[in-house]
């Protein structure tokens, strides 16, 4: 081989995963705005059609539509679990513990796709998993300040965050553009009725294996199988 020959197949091999980044990139950016618009239900071809790139081309980059969604959601998760260590610095436990519900909620609202994805359980992708742990560890912090406080009533448990972020996606994909609002009265009648005093028992929270079950899928689309229709 000549030191041209070797030149040019260097400028080649760059050449070729220059592309492959920028198309991995592109395939990313259509997918953030599909799921935004359409949530975790969104097809893979949807992607494909929105990035435009083939089908082939979209699974070369994220074999299963849960890399993509780890890709996409890497940074809101993130912000999640950040938003949980800022709640921990407030020096008003009720306040930490009442703003952390609200902007949970409300990245929620801005975002079907990450609406699914906080109700959702990843096992393969593990950063992200790993900052939903870091972010429930923290809740669990803020739910016990909040406790020894006496602003949070004494039967509050930890579940009872991912019902709300349940019904929360629920309300938010439900109302979509028509209310846009609606999930903020949602929230805050959800609040009040975890402050103390409590006004009367509860019935008794979910078992927290069983709840973990209800979130676990082993793709966002509840199959393992490529999704190449629609």
């Amino acid at each position: 081989m000549t030191p041209g020959s070797q030149h040019n197949d260097d400028t080649s091999t760059q050449r070729l995963r220059s592309d492959a980044e920028r198309n991995r990139g592109r395939i990313i950016a259509a997918a953030r705005k599909v799921f935004a618009r359409d949530g975790l239900n969104a097809s893979m071809a949807s992607v494909a059609r929105e990035t435009g790139v083939g089908i082939a081309t979209m699974f070369r980059h994220f074999p299963t539509k849960e890399e993509l969604v780890a890709a996409v959601f890497a940074d809101r998760m993130d912000a999640y679990a950040d938003a949980v260590a800022t709640a921990l610095a407030d020096p008003d436990p009720w306040n930490g513990f009442a703003g952390y519900i609200e902007t949970a909620c409300a990245m929620q609202a801005a975002d079907y796709g990450f609406a699914d994805v906080l109700t959702t359980t990843f096992p393969s992708a593990e950063a992200m998993e790993g900052r939903r742990n870091e972010a429930l560890e923290g809740m669990l912090q803020l739910s016990a300040r909040a406790k020894a406080a006496g602003r949070l009533r004494e039967d509050f448990d930890s579940t009872d965050i991912a019902l709300l972020l349940m019904a929360n996606a629920g309300v938010v994909n439900v109302t979509g553009g028509a209310a846009p609002d609606a999930w903020r009265r949602f929230v805050a009648l959800f609040i009040q009725s975890l402050e103390a005093p409590a006004r009367g028992p509860l019935p008794a929270p979910p078992d927290h294996d069983a709840l973990h079950q209800a979130m676990l899928r082993t793709s966002p689309d509840g199959t393992t199988e490529p999704d190449t229709t629609g």
